[in-house]
């Protein structure tokens, strides 16, 4: 099938809430360079179709759950105005029954007043760089039981449901932010009985070098733009995701650096 169709294959699963039988399955010559060519095409019919692109998602940054997933290196996506909401307290609401098969990602997210350009060193990233933000991705699949290869994935919109960015806090309130954002935990409880348990350093040794990443990516993918002023970039799941559903209450504690804990409530 050709980009076109599969973008179109894929963006009526997302509109319907349908599985798909995973691309390279049908076709093992599908690889990370094509499926990039099909999120671009995604890029623009989204933005045919009146929604905005507003930053990025980067995905399996953890490399603790690749054997889970069975992949083997991060990958990227865009975020959207219809996809993101922006928390002023620590506590919100979202629907997931239109989202398939969702799971919860707590998440660092990066907002950038300037362009970064390559920026190759905390000090530089940073520079950039004027409010931090914990928040949760929920990430959903149109594959059924989570069964994908990586190119999949990529061309599934990065698994990207949505994002919600908790309160923010400057970058200059925050003490020795590189270090912070190597070295904090977290904590994930929800209304049942589980509780998980992740780190700053899970994503690819810390949330800026995340963002370093991407930029070294993206600085070879001409069909993208670089990232620019006033995007913002969600940094990988800190710990293994777990699922869920409506009627849900997710919880976060964070220590070791001055942002808030979330509250979630499951619609």
């Amino acid at each position: 099938m050709t980009r076109s169709g599969l973008a179109s294959q894929l963006l009526a699963a997302l509109d319907t809430n349908q599985t798909l039988e995973p691309i390279t399955r049908k076709d093992p010559a599908f690889d990370i360079g094509a499926a990039y060519a099909v999120s671009a095409e995604i890029l623009h019919r989204r933005r045919g179709r009146g929604e905005r692109a507003v930053g990025r998602k980067i995905g399996f940054t953890n490399r603790f759950i690749w054997p889970e997933y069975g992949v083997s290196a991060p990958m990227w996506a865009h975020v959207y105005d219809t996809t993101v909401t922006y928390l002023d307290e620590p506590f919100g609401r979202i629907r997931v029954a239109q989202l398939s098969q969702p799971r919860l990602e707590p998440e660092i997210v990066l907002h950038f007043a300037e362009a970064p350009g390559l920026a190759t060193s905390d000090a530089e990233l940073l520079s950039a760089i004027d409010w931090i933000a914990h928040g949760f991705e929920i990430v959903q699949t149109h594959f059924p039981n989570w069964h994908f290869q990586l190119p999949d994935t990529i061309a599934d919109f990065g698994l990207h449901g949505a994002l919600i960015v908790g309160p923010r806090r400057n970058v200059a309130d925050l003490g020795d932010v590189a270090d912070e954002l190597r070295t904090f935990t977290i904590t994930l409880d929800n209304s049942r009985d589980a509780t998980l348990h992740g780190a700053g350093s899970n994503v690819l040794g810390s949330p800026l070098l995340a963002a370093q990443h991407l930029l070294k990516v993206l600085e070879d993918q001409k069909d993208f733009e670089p990232v620019h002023a006033d995007e913002i970039v969600t940094t990988g799941t800190l710990l293994s995701p777990p699922s869920i559903a409506a009627g849900e209450t997710w919880t976060t504690e964070v220590s070791g650096i001055d942002l808030p804990g979330l509250r979630l409530e499951l619609e």
